[in-house]
């Protein structure tokens, strides 16, 4: 027995274009906005010097890490400026750091709600599964309906990507707050705002760092996917050297996205591991 195809596709794109039809000034907003702020990191880290830049991740590096990871961000920077990646990664720097905190912005907010709402939680969870199991090249076909081709539908589609484990983690880390210490709380006559600053998002920061560390590690390894719609920087350096076979400048390119990629981590692990030392 042959059933009729569901006319999902059809559907789908029917719901793109009227989307496109009726929402184009959302749009032109959400691509202005993404746009300037990808634009405005980008200047700052290019109007200074590279060796400028180099000398204050170091010293973040420093202070928020110990000497080790100080060394390894001075000469693994300065490995990219040698490679004549300088321009790249720090394009690439400006994408992830917008993706990531617009993940942010989103996420933690949303986090809280699904912690004080079983009923959002429910309705978010298999929005996120589909989010983080969904092929992540389908992403760039609607991002490139809605904004064309550019820095834009990189940046959305990395969000979309990299979104989810900031929403879990904030979940996760507010319901795991003890409950006596809520009901002490309740006791004194917190508020809910009182309560959520004071005693739930501190305890919780550890867990929201971990899910902010994955976020940023899942933004940064969309960028060569994103190069694909117009985005610039390291990762489109690695597809222009995969659709000419040159291993060679692949592998470097490969290199400074690892650089970028360790340093970030460790730094936002190194903040992770600070607060759960004053957490405890």
């Amino acid at each position: 027995m042959n059933l009729p195809k569901i006319p999902l596709a059809d559907w789908i794109e029917s719901g793109e274009d009227w989307l496109t039809d009726n929402l184009e000034p959302l749009f032109d907003f959400i691509s202005l906005l993404i746009g300037g702020t990808v634009d405005g990191i980008h200047f700052v880290l290019e109007w200074l010097p590279p060796l400028a830049v180099i000398a204050l991740f170091t010293a973040i590096a420093w202070l928020i890490g110990r000497w080790k990871l100080g060394v390894f961000t001075a000469v693994g920077l300065l490995l990219i400026d040698n490679l004549q990646l300088w321009d790249e990664t720090m394009q690439t720097l400006a994408l992830v750091l917008t993706a990531a905190f617009i993940s942010i912005i989103i996420g933690i907010p949303l986090g809280i709600l699904c912690a004080r709402h079983n009923r959002l939680r429910d309705l978010v969870t298999p929005v996120l599964d589909f989010m983080q199991t969904m092929p992540a090249f389908v992403y760039l076909l609607p991002a490139i309906s809605f904004f064309s081709l550019g820095v834009v539908p990189g940046v959305i589609s990395s969000i979309i990507f990299a979104i989810p484990p900031t929403i879990r983690l904030t979940n996760l880390g507010i319901r795991q707050v003890p409950a006596e210490l809520v009901e002490a709380a309740d006791a004194f006559g917190s508020t809910p705002s009182q309560k959520l600053v004071k005693l739930q998002l501190p305890i919780a920061l550890p867990t929201i760092m971990a899910g902010v560390n994955q976020t940023i590690m899942l933004s940064l390894s969309m960028i060569v996917i994103a190069s694909m719609v117009g985005a610039q920087g390291v990762g489109a350096t690695v597809l222009r050297a995969v659709t000419q076979i040159k291993t060679g400048t692949g592998f470097e390119a490969g290199l400074a996205i690892v650089i970028l990629a360790i340093i970030l981590d460790r730094l936002t692990q190194q903040v992770t591991k600070r607060s759960k030392t004053h957490s405890s």
